[in-house]
């Protein structure tokens, strides 16, 4: 069989997931293998393997275990293509090492060094622009943190981008996401060839869908890909506050095509509610440890949530509000509890106990990314240790029977939801001890969170459903950590056509 091809059959099956339960007696099916057969797109029957001849176009499972195909709930899918391109400086401790690093890069065609995954946190001297300068001279070179919510840059790179030099030569913030968003406008074949590789890389992990958060008008980038065929994933590009109204006048709603292509449809209005943990600037409702009233910053007040819910309810679109520190993740929830309308907050990394069976009550999903707790660990130990609230509180909102959905946040840690799903489960990836193990998601419950309908309305494998498929090596419900981070993926397809093959 060849990617593109459409699968009539899937021999000699083992069922992972939701639905597996309904074909768990033993004298069902030899070995507890099955068959499943896809018309039209998806699954029109599961029988004992053999017992059925095969017709059509066979894909030979050869025994390995057939799961939903996965989602990645949150990417920013443009600075994901791109991140290969762009060193990385997370390995410098200090100012002066990152800013000789940063020395030593070969500017790119437009006369631009960028680099990516600055990590100034745990830094013992605070960055400043004249380090940077003294390093790199005229070429304006741009340092990109880790969280994306700052961008080091030199005075080259100041003067470029026509902003007001700051002394420590970092912008935070909305101020950071326009000087990305400047650095990603690159040629539309550029970026597209960038997509078509990354989202090859994707299905070659069992990825079937994700939703774009990337920053800026996304829309129109996403409509040419659409009408030049785009068929390696379903998308949901969602929208940003300064670009509502025109969606809006367009009429559209969540869950609209935007193009005659039905794989690209209009996701969420996305509201950034604050900052991140890595940059301080995530909103706390206690001061940071050591550092005497700093508690971050809210990036839009709780009146201006509940207005843009509001104003995006009326037509039709769902929000999501970006919400890392406690006293964000409160405002969102009022936000949504206000307007009285369902939603879904981007993080969760801090939250109340008070406010975890709120996400519930209020139909509000948990979209969260499981790598950062333990890419954060030390972070949260150093700067969040005497916080009331619950860092990464995976299991409360579970107990709470939130709608848990998992992502990566991409590029912040890797487009592959078996590294996140190995990150809820585990809590730790190398020989550390689990971080707060009390906190760990059960294997089926993280398999769940990454298919579309999240924890709460998991895909389930039987007949009727669309033919969103992997076939991989294990069972991810026995996995190991270290099986379940490298899960090999032999096959994926959506509606029953291949997309990837191993």
């Amino acid at each position: 069989m060849h990617i593109g091809e459409n699968v009539d059959v899937i021999a000699n099956a083992r069922i992972a997931g939701e639905g597996r339960e309904l074909l768990a007696h033993p004298h069902t099916a030899r070995d507890g293998l099955f068959d499943l057969w896809v018309t039209g797109g998806r699954i029109s029957d599961i029988a004992p393997s053999g017992n059925l001849r095969p017709r059509g176009a066979v894909l030979d499972a050869e025994g390995a275990w057939v799961v939903p195909g996965l989602w990645d709930h949150h990417v920013h899918f443009l600075q994901w293509a791109l991140a290969s391109s762009r060193p990385s400086v997370e390995h410098a401790g200090s100012p002066a090492e990152a800013a000789a690093f940063a020395a030593g890069i070969t500017p790119q065609a437009d006369g631009r060094r960028v680099l990516s995954r600055l990590a100034t946190a745990l830094w013992e001297a605070e960055p400043t622009r004249a380090v940077l300068d003294a390093a790199t001279g005229d070429v304006p070179s741009y340092l990109l943190g880790v969280d994306v919510h700052s961008v080091w840059m030199n005075e080259a790179a100041f003067r470029r981008e026509g902003i007001a030099p700051t002394e420590s030569g970092l912008v935070r913030e909305s101020a950071a996401f326009e000087v990305i968003d400047r650095l990603d406008d690159v040629e539309g074949s550029v970026a597209d060839a960038a997509h078509v590789e990354v989202a090859r890389r994707a299905a070659a992990r069992g990825v079937v869908g994700i939703w774009d958060l990337e920053f800026g008008e996304n829309h129109a980038p996403w409509r040419r890909r659409s009408d030049a065929g785009w068929d390696a994933l379903r998308v949901f590009s969602n929208v940003y506050p300064d670009d509502l109204e025109d969606v809006l006048a367009q009429g559209l709603a969540t869950g609209d095509p935007l193009a005659a292509n039905p794989l690209v449809r209009l996701g969420m209005l996305k509201v950034i509610g604050d900052g991140a943990l890595a940059s301080g600037t995530a909103a706390t409702s206690h001061d940071y440890d050591a550092h005497p009233h700093h508690r971050g910053v809210l990036g839009a007040s709780p009146e201006q949530m509940a207005d843009l819910v509001a104003r995006a309810a009326a037509g039709g679109i769902a929000t999501t509000i970006h919400a890392i520190g406690d006293a964000a993740n409160t405002a969102a929830l009022d936000a949504f509890a206000r307007c009285d309308v369902p939603g879904r907050i981007e993080h969760a990394q801090l939250v109340s106990a008070s406010d975890i069976p709120r996400f519930a009550r209020l139909g509000v999903d948990a979209s969260v990314q499981p790598q950062h707790l333990i890419d954060d660990r030390e972070l949260t130990d150093r700067f969040w240790a005497n916080q009331p609230a619950r860092p990464y509180p995976l299991r409360d909102l579970r107990d709470a029977e939130a709608n848990l959905l998992l992502g990566s946040d991409a590029p912040v840690s890797p487009l592959d939801p078996w590294i996140q799903m190995s990150a809820a489960v585990f809590r730790t990836d190398d020989a550390q001890d689990p971080w707060q193990p009390e906190q760990a998601l059960e294997a089926r419950t993280a398999l769940a969170a990454s298919t579309e309908g999240g924890s709460a309305d998991p895909v389930a494998i039987e007949p009727g459903a669309v033919a969103d498929l992997a076939v991989v090596a294990h069972d991810p419900l026995v996995a190991t950590r270290d099986e379940l981070r490298a899960m090999p993926v032999a096959a994926t397809m959506i509606g029953g056509r291949l997309t990837h093959l191993g």
